[in-house]
């Protein structure tokens, strides 16, 4: 049985990957850092193993490392899925809204790959899946931290593909458009009125179209895809 572990797992992205994943038989690991009850009804329902800890937090982390091995478990698959949203005018941003901000979106990703990349190289088998946002790749007024830590996420994800490729652990990103979760439930009808617009496909995305592109990604049917960004955003960026 393979395993997957899910970052921010415990709602949107994070829990319908976890569904997904549950669903075609695969272990599945869940990190989340705070909503106890998010976490334990998926954990009703899938069956998943959860493990709470702030991926900002380097120690945390390796702490969550320590315990997922103490418990007989060792991840053929990272999703690192969690983050933040962060909007505003940039010169106005308060200082520690930002250090939240990239402290999960961006280091949140590389404090969770340096933790379990290891044991992949070791085995050389192995797949991270980065979640980079449109934004990472076109930029979006009033997310100027967020776009910037998304374009990180991109960057860090072509870099290392390079780097651990000879060890047979592939390494790609999703780049989701407009999705349909509690991250972007300020936008007003207006608004998604106005995003629908622009999407070829004439919808916003779900939760549930990133997951299968996750599952996808996992997969053996993705085994020569490596430095990949996959869109999943219904044709908006073009």
């Amino acid at each position: 049985m393979k395993t997957v572990l899910i970052t921010g797992g415990s709602r949107g992205i994070g829990a319908a990957c976890a569904r997904l994943f549950a669903e075609k038989g695969w272990r599945v690991l869940v990190n989340y850092r705070n909503d106890d009850d998010a976490a334990d009804a998926l954990a009703g329902e899938t069956g998943c193993e959860l493990f709470k800890a702030d991926v900002s937090d380097r120690d945390a982390v390796y702490a969550m490392r320590d315990e997922i091995e103490r418990r007989g478990f060792m991840p053929d698959v990272l999703i690192n899925n969690a983050g933040v949203a962060l909007f505003g005018l940039f010169q106005y941003i308060e200082p520690e809204q930002a250090d939240r901000m990239y402290g999960t979106n961006l280091f949140g990703t590389l404090n969770c790959t340096r933790a379990f990349l290891p044991s992949m190289v070791e085995r050389k088998d192995g797949a991270v899946i980065n979640l980079s946002s449109v934004w990472g790749e076109v930029g979006a007024s009033c997310e100027v931290d967020y776009s910037t830590a998304k374009a990180a996420i991109v960057g860090f994800t072509k870099a290392l593909a390079k780097e651990v490729g000879f060890s047979g652990v592939r390494v790609n990103c999703l780049s989701p458009g407009v999705i349909d979760t509690d991250m972007n439930a300020s936008l007003t009808v207006a608004d998604v009125e106005a995003i629908v617009d622009s999407i070829p496909l004439e919808r916003l995305g779900l939760a549930e179209d990133v997951a299968k592109a996750a599952y996808f990604l996992a997969s053996d049917e993705a085994a020569y895809i490596t430095g990949a960004v996959l869109p999943v955003d219904g044709g908006w960026k073009g």
